[in-house]
């Protein structure tokens, strides 16, 4: 049995379909909201839904789980209540680590490549304290990831009781189907579709930095397929202990990004470039990549999908009547 936190949302629903589809049953603990993201789960439903308020009374009843994939989270790179944030991203998170570590669970969790800030430090997933506490991230959800890789670290550092076998997972720019409850958070990918499919141009934010040209902002975009199956081995990895970078290993300018939705939607290239919001000045990724060596050395072998089929194949999903997983 595995306990899927955020099991509804965009990863976590895709996580679900894969581990429905091999028979391996869960329990998602996640809100269905009163709007259209029942479907992420229509075609494959978990065992039970626990609403995330009752979650830690649930797990004091539950014999034990084989692991727990904690993927809910406030993930709004715009959120502002930091007292929230903090309760949802580092609390429970803490709390559940706490009792993987107690009940001999696999434990795996969501980080973010928003922890990294501007790149400037790099981007090398090393968990040591000392190398975690060189970055800066630039914004309070980056921050809340942050926070609890280092409290993370710190226990393992000080010897404190660990899960027996757990991961930090740094997602990159996973985009694909079932994100659609997201809002302002939806993939780019989604955004550009929209906008040419309604007949205007695909709209790219002009560069904030003067040595990089306009839509040659950078990105490591990875499909939702290559993200679950990545998860999926970290569900059966031996001895697997660290913070790991998911992504392709190879960031694409938002210029590619947008040719890639203009031709897989069989239209013209329409691209304007637009101001950027005075509020993202100053806190935007203009470059991001994700050294990917660590997870291939600790046996993840599959290949990632090329942002052109990854993009193609995610445009045909939109098409259907009802574009779900």
């Amino acid at each position: 049995m595995i306990l899927v936190t955020g099991g509804a949302g965009f990863i976590g629903s895709n996580l679900q379909a894969s581990l429905y589809a091999d028979g391996i049953p869960t329990i998602v603990a996640d809100r269905l909201g009163s709007a259209d993201k029942w479907r992420n789960l229509a075609a494959h439903p978990p065992l039970e839904l626990i609403d995330p308020d009752r979650l830690l009374a649930w797990l004091a009843t539950m014999p034990k789980l084989e692991a727990i994939i904690h993927l809910g989270a406030i993930s709004e790179t715009t959120a502002t209540d930091g007292d929230l944030v903090w309760h949802s991203n580092v609390t429970l998170s803490q709390t559940l680590w706490r009792h993987c570590a107690a009940h001999g669970i696999g434990f795996i969790y969501a980080s973010s490549a928003a922890t990294y800030g501007d790149g400037a430090a790099g981007f090398d997933d090393c968990f040591a304290t000392e190398s975690l506490k060189k970055l800066r991230p630039l914004n309070l959800y980056g921050f809340s990831k942050h926070a609890f890789d280092l409290w993370a670290a710190r226990q393992v550092e000080t010897g404190a009781p660990t899960p027996p076998a757990w991961a930090g997972v740094k997602f990159f720019n996973v985009y694909g189907p079932n994100e659609y409850h997201k809002g302002r958070m939806i993939s780019v990918i989604k955004v550009k579709h929209d906008e040419l499919t309604a007949g205007a141009p695909a709209k790219l934010f002009r560069s904030d930095q003067a040595d990089i040209p306009d839509g040659a902002q950078s990105r490591d975009f990875i499909w939702v397929g290559d993200a679950v199956a990545a998860l999926r081995f970290m569900l059966t990895a031996k001895n697997l202990a660290g913070v790991f970078n998911l992504g392709t290993g190879q960031a694409r300018t938002y210029l590619d990004m947008a040719r890639a939705v203009c031709a897989a939607n069989n239209l013209p290239e329409r691209i304007e470039f637009i101001d950027m919001p005075e509020p993202l000045r100053g806190k935007y990724q203009s470059f991001t990549q994700a050294p990917m060596e660590k997870l291939r050395e600790a046996g993840f072998i599959a290949p990632f999908t090329s942002l052109e089929d990854g993009i193609a194949r995610y445009i045909d999903i939109l098409r259907r009547p009802a574009p779900y997983l």
